[in-house]
């Protein structure tokens, strides 16, 4: 790997032009960073400065013009702040009022963090929602709404109230619904849906003398519902402010990320392929492979409750972001998330 030549003075070089980058958003040349108090000869820095564009770190926009980093110049900045564990640069104080939940209110304190995220930011903030059906309950319930439609009433294990309308395939009535419930509460407790579900189509044949019946409508209701089941939820706050970036200028290049975000289901899907067990993680440019988005940054982390990952959030925003700034915001707000989660119990 090329990046095995870098020397510490290398590494320091592309340090500072990043940061001045991100600050300025202009190339940065020799001469301003000789200005910096930087003890090394001149010549040197713009020995440097072209073998750091040979590797692919920087790049000259025109001659006789300074360098910006690139994509790859901008990742190794962000895996180096990453690595030392960055504290952030403003003592960060968020309002334990906004994080208040209220009883079954969930989606708002899901909203109510995307715009902590978009005001702290100044970027566009996202909350995924997590997914019912790998939940772990203490109870759930099953209402018949008509003669198509269930109602999945679930108190998860943090205490929290969601529910969803399945469209079932075959005909139940609200005893049937009764008697389901009773049976998934007094087994399955602890458990999720997709669990029940798998351990019914494993265990069936035990079962069919007893409940024939209503453990084939059962399992057809599960499978009904995880197969209509929404991808993540995405709450979204903050577009407006990146009317206000550079960045953004060309109307058809902002045009076009609006769209994206309109289609907040293939957001959700972006977002939730990068849902992990990862502090922060920061996707730049290209690596997120949506051309339509390739000069925005997303940050993010996870949230979730007895080392459960129920979603992720963080920031989207143009690459040249304060990094610095937030990497920390993310990871607080995903903490206090949880913290708030897990409190609820």
């Amino acid at each position: 790997m090329r990046r095995l030549y870098l020397r510490e003075k290398d590494k320091n070089i592309l340090n500072v032009i990043v940061e001045n980058y991100l600050k300025f958003g202009k190339a940065i040349s020799s001469g301003f960073i000789s200005s910096q108090g930087i003890p090394i000869p001149p010549a040197t820095i713009r020995y440097i400065m072209a073998k750091l564009e040979d590797l692919g770190y920087l790049y000259q926009p025109h001659t006789s013009a300074g360098r910006i980093p690139t994509d790859k110049g901008l990742r190794f900045y962000v895996n180096t702040l990453l690595e030392e564990a960055i504290l952030p640069e403003e003592q960060l104080t968020l309002p334990s009022e906004k994080f208040y939940l209220r009883k079954a209110d969930f989606n708002s304190l899901l909203t109510e963090v995307s715009t902590i995220l978009a005001e702290y930011s100044d970027n566009l903030g996202f909350v995924l929602s997590p997914r019912i059906s790998r939940i772990n309950f203490n109870h759930l319930r099953f209402i018949k709404v008509s003669e198509e439609k269930v109602m999945i009433i679930l108190i998860a294990s943090f205490n929290l109230v969601l529910t969803e309308i399945v469209e079932a395939s075959t005909y139940f009535s609200q005893d049937e619904l009764d008697k389901a419930s009773d049976y998934i509460n007094k087994s399955f407790r602890g458990r999720n849906l997709l669990f029940i579900r798998d351990y019914l189509l494993h265990e069936l044949p035990k079962y069919k003398l007893r409940y024939e019946d209503i453990m084939v409508k059962l399992i057809a209701l599960l499978k009904a519902y995880i197969f209509q089941e929404e991808e993540n939820r995405i709450f979204l706050q903050g577009t407006s402010k990146l009317l206000d970036k550079p960045e953004f200028l060309e109307v058809e290049k902002l045009k076009s990320l609006f769209q994206q975000f309109e289609e907040k289901a293939k957001l959700a899907k972006l977002i939730s392929d990068f849902i992990s067990l990862d502090k922060v993680k920061v996707l730049i440019g290209s690596e997120l492979n949506i051309p339509d988005i390739s000069d925005c940054s997303l940050v993010l982390s996870h949230y979730g409750y007895n080392r459960q990952v129920l979603g992720s959030l963080g920031i989207i925003g143009p690459k040249r972001i304060p990094y610095k700034k937030i990497i920390p915001l993310v990871d607080s707000v995903a903490k206090k998330l949880s913290q708030t989660i897990s409190f609820n119990h």
